[in-house]
C-alpha cells in the first residue's frame, strides 16, 4: 500500500533522510524506532506531505500512485492520516464543529448523524459531550491531546495511520486507552506506522503483530520482528548499531 523508494529529504538545506526504503502492506503494523535526531519524525511528516520537508531524491507511492508531489489534503483524501507528536491548539474552532465538518466532507454524513457518532465515540476516549464544545486542544493536557488525535482516527478510519510519538507526554491511564484504540483500529483493517524512540507504548501492544525498523542518521539500519523491541529494551540502540556496523 505504501512504498518508499530511496527517499532523501532535506530541511532548511540540511539532509535528514538519506535513502529510506520502506514498504507497508494493507493491514500491517510497523514500528519505527531510533534515538532522538535519527529522522523518525521527519519520515512521518514527509509521508504526510508537510511542505517544510523537501524531497530531494526517491519517491513515495500509495496504492500504486506516486504521491511525492501531492499536497497534504490530497494525501488525506486518499486515506493517509498523521497523528501529531505535538498537536497544536486551534483557538476559535470547537472540537465538535471541526469533527462534524470532517465527517460531512470525507464521509458525506448528515451533520446531525455526525454529531451523534462523535459523541458516542468520544465517550470511548473519556471525553464528555461538554468537552467537545471546547476549542481544539486549547488548555488540554498531553494525554487529552493524544486521545483527541485517536478520536479523529476512529471517526475517519484511515487506510494508513501514522502515529508520531503517541506516548510522548501521556499519563499511564491515557496510554492504556490510546494503546487499546490503536489495536482496535488495526483490527478493523487500518495499517499502522508508529514512530517512537522507546518501547513504553509497545508494552501495551501485541508484539507478534509488529514489524520493527531501527533508524540511525536518516537510514533504516535494521528490520526485525517484535522481539527486536525487547533487545532494544535490554541493550539499547548502541548495541544494535554495533551489530550492523552503523
Amino acid at each position: 500500500m505504501l512504498k518508499i523508494d530511496n527517499l532523501h529529504v532535506s530541511v532548511d538545506g540540511r539532509e535528514i533522510l538519506r535513502g529510506i526504503e520502506l514498504t507497508v502492506n494493507p493491514g500491517e503494523f510497523h514500528v519505527v524506532m531510533g534515538p532522538n535526531g535519527s529522522g523518525k519524525s521527519t519520515l512521518a511528516l514527509t509521508i504526510a506531505g508537510h511542505p517544510k520537508y523537501r524531497v530531494t531524491g526517491g519517491r513515495i507511492t500509495f496504492e500504486g500512485e506516486d504521491i511525492t508531489g501531492l499536497d497534504p489534503d490530497e494525501r488525506a483524501k486518499r486515506g493517509i492520516m498523521l497523528a501529531f507528536q505535538h498537536p497544536h491548539e486551534v483557538e476559535g474552532v470547537k472540537i465538535i464543529e471541526f469533527l462534524q465538518q470532517v465527517l460531512v466532507e470525507l464521509k458525506g454524513m448528515d451533520p446531525a448523524e455526525a454529531y451523534d457518532l462523535i459523541v458516542e465515540k468520544a465517550k470511548e476516549l473519556w471525553f464528555k459531550e461538554e468537552d467537545l464544545h471546547r476549542y481544539v486542544n486549547v488548555g488540554f493536557s498531553g494525554g487529552e491531546r493524544k486521545r483527541l488525535e485517536l478520536l479523529q482516527a476512529l471517526l475517519i478510519e484511515p487506510k494508513l495511520l501514522i502515529l508520531d510519538e503517541p506516548d510522548s507526554g501521556v499519563d499511564v491511564d491515557s496510554l492504556s486507552i490510546i494503546s487499546r484504540k490503536i489495536e482496535e483500529l488495526h483490527q478493523r483493517g487500518t495499517a499502522i506506522l508508529l514512530i517512537t524512540h522507546y518501547g513504553r507504548i509497545l508494552g501495551h501492544l501485541d508484539r507478534e503483530k509488529l514489524t520493527v525498523h531501527v533508524m540511525k542518521d536518516g537510514r533504516i539500519v535494521k528490520t526485525g520482528s517484535g522481539e527486536l523491541v525487547d533487545q532494544i529494551d535490554r541493550e539499547g540502540f548502541t548495541r544494535i548499531f554495533e551489530e550492523v556496523g552503523a
